[in-house]
């Protein structure tokens, strides 16, 4: 680097040969002194720029590669410098904390998380600290078969972390810090898939619905959207059809479970039935192709899959008594311990036992209507306590004179017995005005999907085939 007495020296010997070639291209070779005295000034202006450029560019210092930047001015050590590539890579901070290694341990009947940490070593101190941990402690505790947890820990077995499913969406940890143990939740990426599927009845709706890889639970679900209006232990007959648009749900790629049923069609007897799921502000719920409730004041059947083994009939010979009198209402044969439903909502009027209709149940529907429960097993109400749609009132039973488990299911309008099969059920109201629109929008392109699953020649056929 050049010193400013050497770099003065520089500029005043190019100064001299500037004057001297100036003298060597003019007439003669010679200056008149005011000549001499204008060049002295313009060359001195010269200069002086000259050494300033000069003194800028040495302010601004090179840094080879590698070099270690030391610097007296304050502001200058507080700024941040640009370092070659090589040089960041060089400072870049290096963590000692070592990935995880998880050993996984799957949970099996009779296990406890004291018998699995005491299988691993790991101390009682530390799993009352486990169970005691935050908001999480006492659900890492409710361990159940087919659970897995993940644990971390060092090559001497000391403990570093564990890890299990809080829910289908979440990971719980539990980890060792500075302050001593920490729990902390991950999320689980979850995907949703939509399905279609069709079935032909040829035997039961089970069977149907196995063979399309639905689940019990999907074919419960299936059965309780057409449940006011197919009574799923008398109704169904072979060649029947359903169709379903669904979800299915994947958790980091591999199928997790099958979701909510997003539409339905359901043809029974050569009748079709269409289900759209929808959202109308109290919750999703299903409605028809017109925006009316499938959910209808009763249900046609006050219990799911059982078969029936003596319908309203008003001369029917009873098997116990040996004379014709009439049968008032549907007899369900039946596993004992069956649930049985309120067929609405309603106020229970009688709860009590006596020897001939054994364990019963009587609920009064508005003013006119009253649908009644005999031969349970046990009753789950009380006289006077309001029950809903749906909610069990009784198990199925053989008390009272009967000779089998079965329930006897009576319906009454003004105090006279109706087939409950097939009695005229109030008409739901459709969706408000407000609403309304919205629902038909969204519910046309699932009716598209049902319509292109079961076209129209399958309905048609479906009739012919149940006219013969």
């Amino acid at each position: 680097m050049a010193t400013p007495r050497k770099r003065t020296s520089t500029l005043m010997q190019r100064g001299r040969e500037w004057l001297d070639d100036l003298r060597a291209r003019l007439p003669g070779g010679s200056l008149s002194p005011v000549t001499i005295a204008v060049a002295s000034v313009l060359l001195v202006v010269v200069l002086g720029l000259q050494v300033m450029l000069d003194d800028e560019k040495i302010s601004e210092p090179v840094i080879e590669p590698g070099a270690v930047v030391v610097t007296d001015n304050q502001a200058e050590r507080d700024q941040p410098v640009d370092l070659p590539a090589a040089v960041v890579e060089a400072v870049e901070p290096v963590t000692d904390e070592p990935e995880p290694s998880w050993s996984y341990v799957q949970i099996t009947s009779g296990d406890t998380l004291e018998l699995v940490f005491r299988r691993l070593g790991l101390s009682p101190g530390l799993l009352h600290q486990v169970a005691n941990i935050d908001d999480y402690g006492q659900e890492l505790t409710r361990i159940r078969p087919g659970d897995e947890f993940a644990f971390d820990l060092t090559d001497e077995g000391e403990f570093r972390a564990l890890r299990t499913a809080l829910s289908e969406d979440q990971w719980v940890f539990v980890e060792v810090t500075a302050d001593g143990l920490a729990a902390r939740t991950e999320s689980r990426q979850l995907e949703t898939r939509i399905v279609e599927i069709e079935a032909e009845i040829t035997s039961s709706l089970f069977n149907a619905a196995k063979n399309v890889g639905l689940s019990d639970n999907m074919t419960l679900r299936l059965a309780s959207i057409f449940a006011w209006d197919i009574d799923f232990a008398l109704d169904i007959r072979q060649g029947d059809r359903f169709a379903l648009v669904f979800e299915e749900i994947y958790r980091e790629g591999q199928f997790l479970r099958q979701g909510s049923i997003l539409a339905a069609r359901f043809i029974n007897q050569g009748d079709s039935f269409e289900a759209v799921r929808f959202d109308a502000g109290d919750g999703p719920d299903f409605y028809d192709p017109d925006g009316r409730p499938m959910r209808k004041a009763f249900l046609r059947a006050p219990l799911n899959f059982t078969r029936v083994t003596s319908n309203f009939n008003p001369r029917r010979f009873h098997p116990v008594t040996r004379r014709v009198r009439p049968h008032n209402g549907t007899d369900y044969g039946g596993a004992i311990g069956t649930p049985i439903w309120a067929a609405g909502d309603g106020r229970v009027i009688e709860s009590a036992y006596d020897r001939i209709n054994g364990h019963h149940v009587f609920i009064q529907h508005g003013n006119h209507i009253v649908t009644k429960y005999l031969h349970l097993s046990k009753r789950q109400v009380k006289r006077n306590d309001r029950v809903r749609q749906g909610q069990t009132i009784g198990l199925l039973g053989a008390t009272g004179r009967v000779t089998g488990p079965h329930l006897h299911y009576e319906f009454l309008v003004n105090g006279v017995h109706r087939n409950p099969r097939t009695v005229d059920l109030p008409i739901a109201q459709p969706l408000n005005d407000e609403i309304l629109p919205d629902y038909l929008t969204a519910a046309e392109p699932m009716l598209d999907r049902l319509e292109a699953l079961l076209p129209p020649q399958v309905l048609l056929a479906a009739s012919a085939s149940t006219a013969e």
